[in-house]
């Protein structure tokens, strides 16, 4: 079966950057760190980065190149215990997975916990993984769409259906 492709236009996104900022500056607690996940998570984080006029770090375990982000997360997690507070930017929690993979690497790297808080432009509620932050929310047994963000937009719409493709239970 075909995905339905939902693109997220441009205005969306700055609407959606806008809400996460304004949810992160209406709490005490404050990120010394954003930190962007590769790879969408990155223009999120950046975007954010600005609008809450903070530094931005970045971590990609999305190309599954074995020990690439094991280091970066080891040093986050040294961060931590050093009393920096960490914001994760990712673009979706659908499953959970990679919230999941970064919690948990974190954790085993000595990480504090209450230093280190997620934020993502949507998050699935059936998602295992909760976040902190989030601009909107989805449920999955209901809109099973491909979200097309801005950045991905510029791939061809066979690489995107074969990205959709490759997680058939999220769009099923």
């Amino acid at each position: 079966m075909t995905p339905i492709l939902a693109p997220i236009s441009a205005d969306a996104f700055l609407a959606d950057v806008m809400a996460l900022a304004q949810q992160v500056s209406a709490k005490s607690w404050r990120p010394r760190f954003i930190i962007g996940v590769g790879r969408g998570g990155l223009v999120p984080a950046v975007y954010l980065s600005h609008a809450l006029g903070l530094p931005m770090l970045s971590v990609d375990i999305s190309s599954q190149v074995p020990d690439f982000a094991d280091g970066l997360l080891v040093r986050l997690a040294e961060r931590t215990r050093a009393g920096e507070t960490l914001l994760v930017v990712d673009d979706i929690n659908d499953t959970g997975r990679t919230i999941a993979h970064l919690r948990g690497a974190l954790a085993g790297a000595g990480a504090d916990a209450n230093a280190v808080r997620f934020a993502t432009l949507i998050d699935n509620i059936r998602s295992v993984e909760r976040v902190d932050y989030a601009a909107r929310s989805i449920d999955r047994a209901v809109m099973k769409d491909w979200f097309v963000f801005p950045w991905e937009a510029v791939a061809s719409r066979d690489a995107i259906t074969a990205d959709a493709a490759s997680v058939p239970e999220r769009t099923a």
